[in-house]
């Protein structure tokens, strides 16, 4: 009996110890607060796509808590498409990999959770097939940027980028960061895709950014904003350069109205929100090129009476019409409001088949 007594005393000590160490591992997310809310995310995705073994991976027992928890972040925030073309390996390779270059280069205790989550962690870039690129690109540069400060990482890749492809227009369609590489063509989309995954790949935190249309001449363009020692800078994708911040559109582009980018997941960093969905948040980085002034206004009827939930929509005068670059709708007391730079943009509301519109006209330009 005495012996009993010790072996059942002994197996809730080391069940109690057990469950301390899982209390205390790590988690991918800190905040409990944002946990919960990816968790309730991915309970409703997991609820509506019921049918099958989709989520198969989410339910291994071999998996440590920082695994699960960015296996639970991209599958909450994932497409349709996303989740059934591709494995839960291909997921969970792609974790892992993500994990060893944070670990492995000099910088990856540097990189803030919240960028690592959402400028590091995502595989997709834009709507290009995913591929395993980031396996295959941090085999090639993880030596080629050792011993290498961050900032020189960061054109170091970019240089090796445009070893790599140089600039082709193509489809509407974007290629995989493997088929750019393959084909050693590219546009500026696909470019910047390629860039994106290759400094993801050794864990620099990047991002492709837009100008939906430019302010001074038609067209639009695609490039690439690198995260480096605590600030985010600009690079023109697959163009070698001695410097951040120093690209041919350097002159155009501090003439931008907006420029901006999607965001992986639900995303509350410091950039105005533009757009928030079951999948990405879209943001506004119009302030890292330009001077910048808030557009405010308020949607009233024939009366004056304020309007909630008109459509307005932010148009810059390109390709010879007014193209919405945003889209937003008024609150409860018809206000609605966008920084952008300063030059001249239209403004249209409408709702119930009545509209207005307004130029709005910057000074200074």
């Amino acid at each position: 009996m005495k012996g009993n007594h010790l072996y059942r005393i002994g197996m809730l000590f080391l069940i109690s110890a057990l469950l301390a160490g899982c209390k205390g591992e790590k988690q991918f997310i800190t905040d409990a607060g944002f946990r919960k809310q990816v968790q309730e995310d991915l309970r409703a995705k997991r609820e509506a796509l019921s049918e099958g073994n989709l989520f198969e991976v989410l339910d291994r027992d071999t998996l440590g808590s920082e695994e699960r928890g960015a296996l639970e972040f991209l599958y909450a925030y994932m497409t349709l498409p996303d989740i059934v073309d591709y494995s839960g390996d291909f997921y969970l390779q792609n974790v892992r990999e993500s994990f060893k270059a944070r670990e492995e280069m000099a910088w990856g205790k540097d990189v803030p959770e919240l960028l690592f989550r959402h400028f590091v962690l995502p595989i997709r870039v834009n709507n290009e097939n995913l591929d395993s690129s980031r396996m295959v690109f941090y085999a090639e540069l993880k030596e080629r940027v050792a011993g290498m400060t961050m900032k020189e990482a960061a054109l170091e890749v970019n240089h090796w980028c445009h070893e790599k492809a140089t600039y082709s227009p193509s489809d509407p369609r974007t290629r995989s960061p493997l088929a750019t590489v393959k084909n050693a063509l590219g546009r500026c989309g696909e470019e910047s895709t390629f860039t994106v995954a290759a400094l993801r790949a050794v864990g620099i935190p990047a991002r492709q950014v837009y100008t939906p249309r430019w302010a001074h001449t038609d067209d639009n363009h695609a490039w690439v904003e690198v995260w480096v020692d605590g600030k985010w800078y600009f690079i023109g994708a697959c163009e070698p350069a001695a410097e951040l911040n120093d690209a041919w559109f350097n002159s155009s582009v501090v003439r931008a109205m907006l420029t901006h980018t999607r965001v992986f997941g639900r995303y509350e960093g410091p950039e105005e929100k533009l757009l928030s969905t079951a999948n990405y948040t879209e943001i506004n980085c119009i302030d890292n090129y330009a001077p910048t002034e808030m557009i405010e206004l308020t949607v009233v009827d024939k009366s004056g009476k304020p309007v909630s939930g008109a459509e307005v929509r932010f148009c810059i005068y390109n390709y010879a019409e007014f193209y919405p670059v945003v889209t937003k709708k008024s609150d409860d007391k018809g206000a609605a409001s966008l920084r952008v730079g300063k030059g001249d943009m239209l403004v249209w509301a409408a709702k119930d088949g009545l509209f207005g519109y307004a130029i709005s006209q910057a000074e200074g330009r």
